[in-house]
C-alpha cells in the first residue's frame, strides 16, 4: 500500500513496505543521501531528520509512521536557524570528517528553533546525544554559539 508524506516541501508517494526505514526510503528511493547510516539503532545521530519539527532518527522511523507528516531533510531544511548554523559551521570548519555534520546541522536547528540563546549545557545537552567520531565537540558548540549570535544580529 502506498504511503504518501511531504520530503523538503515536496509530496511523495512510495509504494514500499510501510515498515522500512525512512532512512532507506530518502537515500535508495528518492536519492538524498545527505542523511547518513551509522549505527541503524538511533544511537549516533547521523540518520536525523526533521519529522514535523523536531528532530527524529530515521534509522528507526519507519515509512508507515510518516504518512501525512512533513520531513526535512539536510537537503530542504529551511529557517533562520537552520541558514545560520549552517554559515556558522561553514565559517569556523566545525566539520572534520563531515559524515556526522547533516545530523549535527539539524539538531542544532532545532535547539535554536526552541531555545535562541542556549546556555553551554544546555548546549551540550541537545547534541550530546549525536556522536562526532572526529570528536569535533568543541567547535559544535563553538559552531551553535555563534549561530546563536548572528540569531541576535
Amino acid at each position: 500500500m502506498p504511503t504518501t508524506f511531504n520530503v523538503n516541501g515536496n509530496p511523495v508517494t512510495l509504494d514500499v513496505d510501510p515498515d522500512m526505514p525512512l532512512l532507506w526510503a530518502l537515500r535508495d528511493h528518492l536519492k538524498l543521501t545527505g542523511t547518513k547510516y551509522g549505527c541503524g539503532i538511533a544511537q549516533c545521530g547521523s540518520c536525523t531528520v526533521m519529522l514535523d519539527g523536531f528532530a527524529a532518527r530515521s534509522c528507526v522511523t519507519t515509512v508507515g509512521d510518516v504518512a501525512g507528516s512533513q520531513v526535512q531533510t539536510i537537503e530542504g531544511v529551511e529557517s533562520a536557524a537552520a541558514r545560520a548554523v549552517q554559515q556558522a559551521w561553514t565559517t569556523l570548519n566545525v566539520a572534520q570528517c563531515g559524515y556526522c555534520q547533516s545530523g549535527q546541522v539539524l539538531v542544532a536547528t532545532e535547539l535554536l528553533e526552541n531555545t535562541p540563546k542556549p546556555t553551554d549545557e544546555e548546549i551540550d545537552a541537545a547534541m550530546g546525544a549525536n556522536i562526532c567520531r572526529c570528536a569535533t565537540y568543541a567547535r559544535i558548540r563553538k559552531g551553535v554559539r555563534a549561530a546563536s549570535d548572528s540569531l541576535e544580529a
